[in-house]
């Protein structure tokens, strides 16, 4: 397919850009940048020098995206096939429709997801599970919007995208260059098959005429699903809110109580206070009145004793 909006250059300088790019995007990752360099060293005193070093290293995700574009280009149309018509059909749908498209969109995406996972594994690269999140998120971004469907199909993907399909996403910087956009990245073919053994029949897929009906029901059945799930998780999410409402206002309640607690607690330390004060100036008055009283008592008995040597 021709390119999109060109950049800088002429159109025979792009085509060359573009096909470079192509060779070099569909390398295994390890191999990119001594083989960019490589084509910078060759290109030295071109246009192209300059272009060529600009192409930056793929994301882990963004390589194995670029590898299923390559290597399943069919399970990627349909991906982006998928996603184009409900785009299309988004205006006539009800919300809950809606709603169970996204469940079985979220499905389809998973399912080409594990097909990408194995793909990457068989070109020597092990996906990780946070990999593998971006990989989804990028394929679900290609159905949601059409921008990231045409930076995905150009197999010149160098960063993984992310979409809601409300907001927009600048694609631009996460294709290898401009003139990605509008590029598709030719599909690589399968490895040749052995020989058919003598005797065998050779075994052909014949197509089936009730395939887009069959599609549809599957879609409906689909959606019938989602709805029941939807319905089951709304109540869910009513039941929590409700808890977290309640719990909520009691917790409040209790901070109520723990900070009048801590006010009263506060007076009966200050009360506490004075009376140890108290208590030590009654037990030194008490002290004092207990050295009086037994001076008192021994003056008297001096007295007593005086009057009976007069006896």
């Amino acid at each position: 397919m021709s390119p999109g909006p060109a950049g800088d250059g002429s159109a025979e300088e792009i085509d060359q850009l573009l096909a470079l790019a192509e060779r070099l995007y569909g390398l295994p990752l390890p191999d990119f940048t001594p083989s960019r360099d490589e084509l910078v060293k060759r290109h030295k005193g071109t246009p192209l020098a300059a272009r060529l070093k600009a192409l930056r290293k793929p994301a882990t995700a963004a390589w194995v995206v670029d590898l299923l574009v390559r290597h399943e280009t069919e399970q990627v149309e349909q991906v982006l096939a998928v996603g184009a018509a409900l785009r299309s059909a988004q205006d006539s749908m009800s919300a809950d429709d809606l709603r169970a498209l996204t469940k079985q969109r979220r499905q389809l995406t998973a399912a080409v997801t594990t097909t990408a996972r194995g793909l990457a594994r068989s070109h020597g690269l092990k996906v990780t599970q946070a990999v593998a999140d971006q990989v989804e998120a990028t394929l679900t971004a290609a159905m949601v919007d059409a921008g990231c469907a045409a930076a995905i199909r150009s197999g010149l993907l160098v960063a993984p995208l992310a979409s809601t399909g409300v907001d927009e996403v600048d694609v631009a910087a996460a294709v290898a260059l401009p003139e990605a956009l509008g590029f598709e990245a030719t599909a690589v073919p399968d490895a040749p098959r052995t020989e058919q053994a003598p005797g065998r029949p050779a075994l052909s897929v014949v197509p089936d005429p009730e395939a887009d009906a069959k599609a549809r029901r599957a879609a409906e059945e689909a959606l019938a699903e989602a709805d029941a799930g939807l319905a089951d998780a709304e109540e869910a999410l009513a039941e929590a809110q409700s808890e977290v409402g309640e719990l909520e206002a009691r917790a409040l309640e209790l901070q109520a109580e723990i900070d009048e607690l801590k006010r009263r607690l506060a007076e009966l330390e200050s009360d506490a206070d004075d009376v140890d004060d108290a208590l030590e100036e009654a037990e030194a008055a008490r002290d004092e009145a207990r050295a009086g009283r037994d001076e008192a008592r021994a003056t008297r008995d001096e007295a007593a004793r005086a009057l009976e040597g007069w006896a």
